[in-house]
């Protein structure tokens, strides 16, 4: 969806196509080069293929849920070569200490403000 100034790719998953575009396109006006996916089962085959250095993943996903999906992603990609951010309805304290126990980086709630996404894009970057 565009370069990034960094070279780096982020990628977006969730599986409402409306959803994952418009993160997309906000991460991409943020200087991000960004890709989406909204099937759970290709995310790993897309992570593979982008080796992306960044994952926004919802966590509420048909058949694997982002909390079953995290500990795979670093796994198949390495678990210092890439971060991952929950983005959740849920933003309990249970919601975070599941997020931070799957392996996230840091835990998101819906909708993103955009002073936080920047702060979590400076501080993981």
């Amino acid at each position: 969806m565009g370069k990034a100034r960094n070279g780096k790719t982020v990628l977006v998953v969730d599986d409402d196509l409306d959803s994952a575009r418009m993160f997309a396109l906000l991460l991409n006006q943020l200087g991000h080069a960004t890709e989406y996916a909204v099937h759970p089962h290709a995310v790993l085959d897309v992570a593979k293929r982008l080796r992306p250095w960044l994952i926004f993943l919802d966590i509420r996903l048909p058949d694997m849920n982002g909390w079953e999906l995290a500990p795979l992603l670093k796994q198949e990609l390495g678990r210092d070569a890439v971060r991952l951010v929950a983005v959740s309805g849920y933003g309990d304290a249970d919601a975070h200490k599941r997020s931070r126990e799957a392996g996230f980086d840091a835990h998101v709630q819906k909708p993103v403000d955009i002073h936080l996404l920047q702060s979590i894009l400076a501080q993981i970057g």
